[in-house]
């Protein structure tokens, strides 16, 4: 892979001071896509993918 861990951790924090500051605009939403498909190539992807289906089986087993 090309782009660092650096590289996406600049890209989070581009993405959260775009937010924090603007709100999203649409040239926003292209640096926050490619923040989540460079996110997808690094190491943590694995994680974040059993973190997000873990979280969704717990909400999914919630009975209101």
């Amino acid at each position: 892979m090309v782009l660092s861990i650096s590289g996406v951790v600049l890209l989070g924090i581009i993405c959260f001071l775009f937010f924090k500051k603007d709100g999203m605009k649409l040239t926003h939403a292209v640096v926050s896509a490619l923040f989540g498909f460079f996110l997808a190539g690094s190491a943590i992807a694995p994680s974040i993918t059993a973190s997000t289906a873990s979280l969704a089986s717990l909400l999914g087993g919630i009975k209101l």
